[in-house]
């Protein structure tokens, strides 16, 4: 059968977790930076259909093509390690040290690839800033509105976008563990598209997104300064999208289904023991 039960997928989600932790700085870096350049190709494709059409939630439909690249390449994105790190470290099998390691070149591999997309893309959208277009403004808006927007609202604003950050994540993370409950690639693709539609259709906080997002925008001229865009967005973005999956997604699993799962791989030690 196509589908993979629980138990299963819990211990997919450890032996990712274990091997991700022992990646080189090198792979995470190319990693990280290759899933960045992807999700923000998937933003402004998702931005040029909202355009064209006027319907947001189209925008949404097609965003997904970005985070199904991003998992069929094996490539990393901290929002999902958020959740499979922190299963691998409560089930034994790495150390809180190798799990913030990942997560901290993981991220900057991210900025690498983000930052480098929104600068060809800002060259691109307005003909070396020669013109504009409405695209450029659609970046220069949605920056603002997730920055300066929720400063204007003081701890409200802080509030606000950190509890969006933590809708958004469990729906990612999930989608991340989603792909692992089947065996064949359309069955992958359906089961982890279904989640991050969720997300960006309801415009949740990515803490990936955002890091080409804020940049674009500032780069096409936002109001935005780099302590707007840490302080007010990148920083609760980052900690809110690290709750949910660790907490609501990967935990919550774990310790559901995380017993079997210990169960099952003692057995599978104790078999090969016995040969």
């Amino acid at each position: 059968m196509d589908s993979i039960q629980p138990r299963q997928v819990i211990e997919s989600m450890i032996q990712a977790g274990k091997a991700k932790a022992g990646l080189s700085v090198k792979d995470l870096l190319i990693r990280g930076g290759l899933a960045g350049v992807f999700l923000g190709y998937a933003t402004t494709l998702a931005f040029t259909a909202n355009l064209q059409t006027g319907m947001d939630m189209l925008g949404a439909i097609i965003f997904p093509v970005g985070f199904v690249m991003i998992i069929l390449l094996g490539l990393e994105l901290v929002t999902g390690n958020f959740a499979l790190l922190p299963v691998a470290n409560m089930h034994g099998e790495i150390s809180r040290f190798s799990m913030l390691y990942n997560w901290f070149w993981v991220i900057i591999g991210h900025l690498i690839g983000s930052i480098l997309y929104a600068a060809l893309y800002a060259a691109a959208t307005t003909q070396f800033g020669t013109g504009t277009s409405a695209m450029a403004d659609q970046l220069v808006s949605t920056a603002e509105a997730k920055t300066i927007a929720y400063a204007a609202l003081g701890s409200a604003g802080m509030g606000t976008v950190f509890v969006k950050a933590v809708l958004c994540n469990w729906m990612v993370a999930l989608g991340a563990v989603m792909a692992m409950t089947s065996k064949s690639t359309i069955g992958k693709i359906a089961a982890m598209w279904l989640p991050i539609v969720i997300f960006f259709g309801q415009g949740f906080e990515h803490a990936v997104v955002n890091m080409f997002v804020i940049p674009a925008g500032m780069m096409l001229g936002a109001n935005v300064t780099i302590a707007d865009w840490w302080l007010w967005n990148q920083i609760p973005v980052l900690l809110g999208n690290l709750v949910s999956a660790a907490v609501f997604a990967g935990g919550a699993l774990y310790v559901t289904h995380g017993k079997q799962a210990e169960v099952q791989t003692t057995a599978v030690k104790d078999l090969k023991k016995a040969q």
